[in-house]
Parts: C-alpha cells; sequence; structure tokens
C-alpha cells in the first residue's frame, strides 16, 4: 500500500509539472500569405519578439511560457471564422489580430460563442485594428483595442496640418473597407471644424490589396492641385502609392496613419524626407536607455521586427501577463476583468485601458522621415539611410475621445 501511494504522488507530481510547463497559447489570426504577407510576418515575429521578452521573465502562473500560433486567414473575415473555430477546438482561448475587417468578424463571432459556450470562452486581442467602431458601436466585452484608433490618430495628425498655412488644397485616398472608410469619413469632418478654408479635392476609395499599379491615381492628384495628401492605406497600399508618387515626382506631403508600417520606409526612400509624416505610439528614436537596447536586440534576432508592431505587441504581451499574474489563472472571463481599468507604464510613459469602452488610451508621437544622423535620428529604418523623427508628442490626457461605448457584462467570476 505504502508503494502504490508513493507511485501515486510520484505520478500526480508528473502530471501537475507538465501541467506547469504546458505553454499559455495565442492564436495570430492574420494574413501571412498573400498580398500582404510581408506585413503579416511583420506581426508575428514582433508578437514573438515581445513573448520573448515576457518569458524571460519567467512567463506567466509559475512558469508557462507565452506561445504565438499563427492561423492564416489570408485577410478575409470569412476565412477568419473558420480559423477561429479551428483555435477553439485546440484549445486556445485568447486571440489577436490586426486588420479592421477580420477584428469585427472575429470581435461579433467570440461574443456569440462566448454567450452560447461559456466552457470555451474566448478574448480577442486587438493591437492594430483601428476602425473606432471597434470600441464605439460595435464595442463588446470580449473585445480589448492596445493601441489608439484611427480618429484619435488622426485628431492629431488634422492637428498638425491645419497649422500648415501653406496647406489648401486635400486629396483623401483609403482602402475601401471598415478602417479606411473611417479615415475618409473622419478627415472630412475634422478638416471641416480646425480649417474650413481647406479644399478637399479628391476622396478615392480603393480596393484592399488589389490594385498593382497606383500611377492613375497619382495622375488624379497631381491633376487636382492638391498640396497635401491624406491617406491610411498600409502594405503594399502605401507602399505601391508612395512608389508611384516618387516615380510621378508628384510634389505633395503624405500625412499618413501607418507611414511606419514595414514596407514603407523603403519603398519611400530619400524622396520622402521631410514630406512624409506619420502618426504612432512610439518609435525607436524616441526610446530611453532601457528600450532602446530592446528593439535593436529584437531587430537582430527577428528581422521583420520594426518600431509600428514592436510596442503594441509588447504592451499586449506585457498586460495579458499582468493580467493572468494579477488574477493567477488563465480563464478568460477573470483576465477580461483584471485588463479593464490597467494602467501600463511602458516606453511612452504612462496609458491605460478604459474600462468603459476597452480602448487604450496613450500618447501618440508625431513623426516624420528624415536622413538618419541628423538631429533626433540616431536609428534609420529597414536600412534606408532615413529614419523617423519627433515632431511632437500628444500626451495621453490630451487625446481621450468621448465614450460611445454601450457595454453589456458578463456577471463578475
Amino acid at each position: 500500500m505504502k508503494l502504490r501511494f508513493s507511485l501515486f504522488l510520484w505520478f500526480a507530481s508528473l502530471c501537475l509539472d507538465a501541467f506547469a510547463a504546458e505553454p499559455l497559447r495565442l492564436a495570430f489570426i492574420n494574413g501571412i500569405s498573400g498580398t500582404f504577407a510581408i506585413q503579416g510576418d511583420e506581426q508575428l515575429k514582433s508578437l514573438r519578439a515581445a513573448a520573448d521578452l515576457v518569458n524571460a521573465r519567467g512567463g506567466v502562473l509559475g512558469g508557462r511560457m507565452l506561445e504565438i500560433v499563427p492561423f492564416d486567414n489570408k485577410n478575409n473575415p470569412q476565412e477568419s471564422l473558420i480559423m477561429l473555430n479551428q483555435a477553439l477546438d485546440q484549445d486556445i482561448r485568447y486571440v489577436l489580430t490586426t486588420v479592421s475587417s477580420v477584428a469585427h468578424a472575429l470581435s461579433e463571432a467570440i461574443a456569440k460563442n462566448n454567450s452560447r459556450r461559456p466552457d470555451r470562452r474566448a478574448v480577442l486581442l486587438n493591437f492594430n485594428a483601428l476602425d473606432p467602431a471597434l470600441t464605439e458601436a460595435k464595442c463588446n466585452f470580449w473585445h480589448f483595442r492596445f493601441e489608439t484608433h484611427a480618429d484619435m490618430q488622426l485628431s492629431a495628425l488634422t492637428d498638425v496640418l491645419a497649422k500648415q498655412r501653406s496647406s489648401r488644397r486635400v486629396y483623401l485616398i483609403n482602402q475601401d473597407y471598415a478602417y479606411g472608410q473611417a479615415v475618409s469619413r473622419s478627415a472630412r469632418e475634422m478638416l471641416a471644424a480646425k480649417r474650413p478654408d481647406i479644399q478637399i479635392v479628391g476622396d478615392d476609395l480603393h480596393p484592399l490589396g488589389k490594385v498593382k499599379d497606383f500611377a492613375p491615381y497619382v495622375s488624379k492628384i497631381r491633376a487636382s492641385g492638391a498640396d497635401s495628401v491624406i491617406s491610411g492605406n498600409w502594405g503594399n497600399d502605401l507602399s505601391l502609392l508612395i512608389k508611384a508618387s516618387k516615380d510621378a515626382g508628384l510634389d505633395a506631403t503624405y500625412y499618413t496613419l501607418l507611414g511606419a508600417f514595414f514596407g514603407s520606409p523603403a519603398a519611400i526612400g530619400a524622396s520622402g524626407a521631410d514630406r512624409m509624416k506619420t502618426t504612432h505610439g512610439w518609435h525607436i528614436n524616441a526610446a530611453d536607455g532601457t528600450w532602446e537596447p530592446r528593439l535593436v536586440q529584437s531587430r537582430s534576432r527577428y528581422t521583420a521586427v520594426s518600431d509600428m508592431a514592436y510596442i503594441p505587441a509588447y504592451r499586449v504581451m506585457d498586460m495579458l501577463a499582468a493580467a493572468v499574474t494579477k488574477t493567477g489563472s488563465d480563464d478568460p472571463l477573470k483576465v477580461a476583468y483584471a485588463l479593464e481599468g490597467m494602467e501600463y507604464m511602458g516606453p511612452t510613459g504612462r496609458s491605460w485601458m478604459r474600462a468603459d469602452d476597452h480602448q487604450m488610451i496613450g500618447p501618440i508621437y508625431l513623426m516624420s522621415f528624415a536622413k538618419a544622423g541628423s538631429p533626433g535620428v540616431k536609428h534609420d529604418a529597414e536600412g534606408t539611410g532615413y529614419g523617423w523623427k519627433t515632431d511632437a508628442i500628444i500626451e495621453a490626457k490630451d487625446n481621450i475621445p468621448p465614450v460611445k461605448c454601450q457595454m453589456e457584462r458578463p456577471a463578475r467570476p
């Protein structure tokens, strides 16, 4: 009997050790093939680089490592739902994504799943899908956005544009889906309020990831006499637009929301110096002595890591780890409540997850593309010899959007 009991204890300890070593897996449901493969790969590597930093501290729950599991949705909302079911079937309860149309589909599907199947609840961790509606009209308890949304960034961007008295004619060009439509709509409203004398001389919405030659669009921009262009484009849709503008010798300043996105700096090159502005939550040339070496190391290990994806990726990994540690559990409901109202001190200073709508409130950097080695530009971007320079910083307290979310919450655990 004594031997049997000893064997039982030995077996039980093995089971506990196995559980302790089991990773906490997160599904990254995003496009990692096709038109935007390079951006999906960048984001995946950024998430893994961020998870590495958490794991280097010992992970969570007594040694469980964070593991990012990619699911290729080909940037298709319907394909995303198939990937979600596969992730849930594999007992993965945390989902990451970056594209607004996909985030809308996943947010709705996860809310329905959690209502019908409380035994397999999941949480959507959105670290770069920027459509404001996700934390406004379409908000739900199970969705958290770890980046400022498009209207918050556009507000900062149009503040800068409005102060440029030489800017009088603005052209809007955006991708034809939820996020791009939101940028177009909000840009019109904000410019009308801040500079009613500015003319909107063009407003194009083009298919997402389908345009191979932007020369016809650039011809329209030139013909309009625009001195400024506002674009929320990202990935190839921004890189090809900038390349076509460069090839045509277009003399206009680009105001972008995702100009630091991987691939864009290389496409911009020298022709974008001092004529390309963008917004972001941070960049390496704004780093202090703690964060600069971290990003340099991650750039070395993961060659596709950029400032654009790295900081929101680290923020979501760090805050998730903090919520899991605080609750002592990986239960999605407990973790979701722990994330509400959580404050975070990172490279950008203080930011917080607003409990009312699960929208991250944080500072926004206004940046311009300038030659590496010039004042404020220690590091270049993508080996171009040009990097990002801080023009202004909008503090979190000065860029808090009104709450437009009516959220239904499940009972606290």
